[in-house]
């Protein structure tokens, strides 16, 4: 896997929140979401670990992009460009629609785009959405009622934060509630590179927000949303055992990045792309060549984190020691189900994973889209 060390050698991304060309949180204290070194007695994980995909859950799915599980075991899924939100038997695989979100304006690689549920879902069964509207892209929450009708089970979106700047690509969009029931979001910069250097706008950032939509106490900069800055396009997030956050970016023409996240870290763009000789700037723990990677979602699990590839095809596992990797990325399913869009822990040794190929920018076969169920170590 020399192809696949620390630092690989390639390019990002005309595979979705590249180059316009082509086309879950600790909080900000001195024992989480700082990348410290870890705990001396966390267990490293083996060099080498394995995938095997123990079913594929749901097929016939257009544009999956968002992916929440249920208590139950079942799952949400939203369509991109259908802005609907689907419910996924866990076991048989079927799907029932919730309902159509209003407001949302898909176009390129804008749409309705992450899910999270509420850290007291069950008891107000709120969901959360991250999507692009006609003028900007906001975050929403909406009562999920189960036992409304097919198609009528989401109530009216309350937005609680607005204003991210949207663009025909770049539009971030992944969102999660973290360890301390803080909301993150990944934006993305839309295009404009100076957005991500700008600490007064919320576009190329790690945003904290509270379940309201306010700005999070404890957040690195007064009264601001801003978590860290710097970032292109952030479309993965997860933390690890230790409550470390880690988050997977779109580079543009060189390198494609996994970051352990600082509160307040400028983590380079569009000064930097990659690791950078200059301080200022808070280094990847692992980066790609763009053509190996393109990004989106992350998941953690069996002392690794797990990176879908869109324009890769493929999912690489990073082992990690405290925040740095504890050996060289190994890529799994490389072109097997094509591109790669969201990873989420299902417990244990296991991971859903979604496949991306109506998108656009895939070649879908038979039964495309797929959520797949995944055995790792």
């Amino acid at each position: 896997m020399a192809a696949a060390a620390l630092l690989l050698t390639a390019a990002c991304s005309s595979g979705d929140g590249g180059s316009p060309s082509g086309g879950t949180a600790a909080g900000p204290s001195s024992t989480t979401g700082s990348p410290s070194g870890g705990k001396a007695s966390e267990e490293t994980p083996p060099a080498q670990g394995s995938v095997k995909v123990v079913r594929t859950v749901a097929e016939g799915l257009n544009t999956p992009w968002g992916l929440a599980p249920l208590p139950d075991g079942d799952l949400l899924v939203s369509s991109r460009d259908d802005a609907t939100i689907t419910r996924i038997d866990g076991k048989s695989g079927k799907k029932t629609e919730l309902g159509e979100v209003p407001g949302v304006s898909p176009a390129g690689e804008g749409g309705l785009m992450g899910l999270a549920l509420s850290p007291d879902y069950a008891s107000d069964h709120m969901v959360y959405a991250y999507f692009t509207s006609a003028s900007d892209n906001r975050i929403v929450r909406m009562i999920y009622n189960e036992q409304k009708p097919s198609g009528e089970q989401l109530g009216a979106p309350d937005t609680i934060f607005r204003g991210i700047p949207k663009g025909f690509v770049h539009n971030g969009g992944r969102i999660a509630f973290g360890p301390d029931k803080m909301l993150y979001a990944g934006t993305g910069e839309s295009g404009d590179t100076g957005l991500s250097q700008d600490k007064d706008s919320p576009g190329g950032k790690i945003l904290r927000l509270t379940p309201e939509g306010e700005p999070a106490p404890g957040n690195p900069f007064p009264d601001s949303p801003v978590y860290s800055y710097g970032h292109r396009n952030v479309q993965g997030l997860a933390w690890d055992s230790e409550q470390r956050l880690f988050a997977a970016e779109f580079g543009q023409d060189t390198w494609d990045e996994l970051n352990a996240i600082k509160p307040g870290g400028n983590y380079g763009w569009p000064e930097a792309e990659g690791k950078s000789d200059d301080a200022d700037y808070v280094n990847p723990l692992a980066q790609w060549g763009t053509d190996d990677a393109s990004p989106s979602g992350v998941a953690y699990a069996e002392g690794s984190v797990w990176m879908a590839g869109l324009k890769g095809q493929r999912l690489w596992r990073v082992p990690l020691k405290g925040t740095q990797a504890s050996a060289d990325p190994q890529a799994f399913l490389e072109g097997e189900y094509g591109r790669l869009r969201t990873v989420v822990a299902a417990g244990g040794d296991k991971l859903w994973v979604t496949t991306s190929n109506t998108d656009g920018r895939g070649g879908p076969k038979d039964g495309d889209d797929r959520i797949l169920q995944l055995q790792v170590q």
